[in-house]
């Protein structure tokens, strides 16, 4: 019987999880929202609920791995603190393996999914850098195709580097970081600012036709129709973005740069703009070649499908 291992992805809005096998394949998956209270009690309850799910059919699970948002220390599993979810000193591996009688491990999210890019992205890549761009920014470094964690495990937090002194408060309490700028959680800013300031533009009207505040993910919609402001906001995310990029790869020589996280999913609307700012940025373009900036293979499974990889590789002899 193939081996199989339960992936959970715990993001600032949602939790994904699913029961994957050695190649990377997903046989069976749900989601859950992320509870408003998401401290570490509310999470392991909700953890436990779907490994149990999960389990009931597919009792060839041999282990399980989570992916989460965070400042996670490595191999213990404890994760530390969250700039946006409200879990501290979260012994989640020790609890999972208790409750479970699994082999647990626990890795911050963007490691993960970079995992599943370095193993089994469309092209494989040893020196890489995936930035997942969602409720937050988080990124996964692959040196030597290994994912490059730190001492400690807490390495690689690109989204929380300065890029604007004078910017807005991130969730971490800093001004301007990448993330205050460059994620979803910055495009809802943006977006009822610019709601608030044109009640009658499409941002605002969708969100009245919905019932509901306004969201990235409305901002995401209006772009994709084409609508000014919205296509103007997303520039300015984008921008942002590559600004980051521009960054990292002054740092590090690497094969390419992907980005994962839902926001990908509007293609060009991001990528062109992110390219173009990166590219202006870059240090020494002429003896240094910007890398590809690339969306991820696996998109938004790309965490629980890592997470449940790296359970597999703890897991094995």
């Amino acid at each position: 019987m193939a081996r199989h291992a339960i992936g959970l992805d715990i993001g600032g809005t949602k939790v994904a999880g699913a029961v994957v096998d050695g190649d990377g394949t997903v046989v069976a998956e749900l989601t859950e929202p992320t509870p408003e209270t998401s401290d570490s009690a509310t999470m392991t309850a909700l953890l436990l609920r779907m490994v149990e799910t999960l389990r009931e059919k597919n009792p060839e699970v041999v282990a399980v791995g989570v992916g989460a948002a965070g400042t996670v220390e490595w191999p213990s599993g404890r994760i530390l603190w969250a700039p946006n979810n409200e879990y501290r000193e979260w012994n989640i591996r020790a609890e999972l393996e208790s409750a479970t009688g699994l082999p647990a491990v626990v890795d911050n999210d963007a490691n993960v999914a970079g995992l599943a890019e370095a193993l089994l992205g469309d092209t494989l890549y040893r020196e890489m850098v995936l930035i997942t761009v969602g409720t937050g920014v988080g990124s996964g470094i692959v040196l030597g195709g290994q994912i490059y964690r730190g001492p400690r495990g807490f390495a690689a937090e690109l989204g929380h580097i300065v890029v604007d002194p004078n910017g807005p408060r991130c969730g971490c309490g800093k001004r301007g970081c990448l993330e205050a700028l460059a994620s979803g959680t910055a495009l809802t800013r943006t977006g009822r600012e610019a709601a608030e300031a044109d009640p009658n533009g499409l941002i605002a009207r969708l969100a009245r036709e919905r019932g509901v505040p306004v969201t990235g993910q409305i901002v995401t919609e209006a772009a994709q129709r084409g609508d000014a402001k919205a296509v103007e906001l997303f520039q300015t995310l984008a921008r942002w973005l590559g600004i980051g990029i521009a960054s990292v790869t002054t740092i590090f020589e690497l094969d390419a740069v992907v980005i994962g996280g839902g926001v990908v999913d509007t293609g060009d609307l991001l990528l062109a703009p992110a390219r173009a700012a990166a590219t202006e940025y870059a240090y020494a373009p002429q003896v240094r070649p910007l890398p590809p900036v690339l969306p991820s293979s696996f998109g938004n499974d790309a965490g629980k499908i890592g997470a449940a990889l790296l359970a597999l590789a703890v897991e094995a002899p």
